[in-house]
């Protein structure tokens, strides 16, 4: 996905973090931040970031997933509950 519709050199958010902010909360979209022309980093929304923080780590626990049914490595529908329930919550006592 590229984000070329909101970028702004780090001189604006040097100046005017503050709007920056704002903007970023309430269109829930990514600001992208330049240096020397060149995108460095991304400013967004804490809601948004936790969004697609918890949407990654599941895509990651689904990817494991994968592995271990190619590789054999399986268990019973109420074992793999129990142990999914278990990592999701040390996945986000960690955050």
């Amino acid at each position: 996905m590229k984000y070329t519709k909101d970028i702004e050199p780090v001189t604006v958010l040097k100046r005017e973090a503050a709007v920056l902010i704002s903007r970023a909360r309430e269109r829930a979209t990514p600001i992208v931040i330049t240096q020397s022309g060149k995108p460095t980093a991304v400013l967004v929304d804490v809601e948004s970031y936790e969004r697609d923080r918890s949407a990654f780590l599941l895509l990651k626990l689904m990817a494991q997933g994968e592995r271990d049914y190619t590789e054999g490595r399986t268990v019973s529908h109420a074992e793999a509950r129990k142990e999914f329930h278990q990592q999701l919550a040390e996945l986000r006592e960690s955050e």
